[in-house]
C-alpha cells in the first residue's frame, strides 16, 4: 500500500519508463509512493518518446510501448492553475512546465521528485524557505 504521497516530473519518469541509466534510482524513488503530477506530464512523456524515436527509428516499436506503459502508471494527474506557474516561473526563472511541477508539490505539501538540477535546486529552495 503506497504510504507518501509525492510529485514526480517527467524526468524521473522517463528515466524509468525508457531505461535510462538512471533507471533504478528512479524505481527506487518512486516506490511505495502515492504519486501526483501535473496533467502536462503525459505530453512531456510523450516528447521524450518523440526524441528518441527520432534519435533511433529502429527502436520506434519499443519507445512506443514504453510510453504507452508509462503512461499507464498509477500516476493522478492534476490540473495546475496556469497563472499561479506562470508566476512562480517568473519568481524562479523556471520554465512554465517545470514551474507546474513546483507549484503542484507546494500546493500539496509533498516532496517533488525530480532529476532536473534547476527544478530540484528550486525545490530545495523553496522548502527550506518553509521550514525558516
Amino acid at each position: 500500500m503506497p504510504t507518501e504521497a509525492k510529485v514526480v516530473d517527467a524526468s524521473v519518469v522517463g528515466a524509468q519508463a525508457f531505461g535510462e541509466p538512471r533507471a533504478e534510482e528512479a524505481l527506487s524513488l518512486l516506490e511505495g509512493a502515492r504519486l501526483y503530477a501535473p496533467v502536462l506530464l503525459d505530453y512531456e512523456l510523450a516528447s521524450i518518446a518523440r526524441k528518441k524515436i527520432l534519435r533511433y527509428p529502429e527502436r520506434r516499436g519499443e519507445l512506443l510501448q514504453a510510453l504507452e506503459l508509462a503512461l499507464s502508471l498509477d500516476i493522478r494527474r492534476v490540473d495546475v492553475d496556469c497563472l499561479s506557474a506562470v508566476e512562480l516561473s517568473l519568481e524562479t526563472g523556471l520554465t512554465a512546465y517545470d514551474a507546474a511541477y513546483l507549484h503542484l508539490a507546494r500546493t500539496m505539501g509533498v516532496p517533488l521528485v525530480t532529476f532536473d538540477e534547476r527544478l530540484a535546486g528550486a525545490w530545495k529552495k523553496l522548502s527550506s524557505s518553509r521550514t525558516s
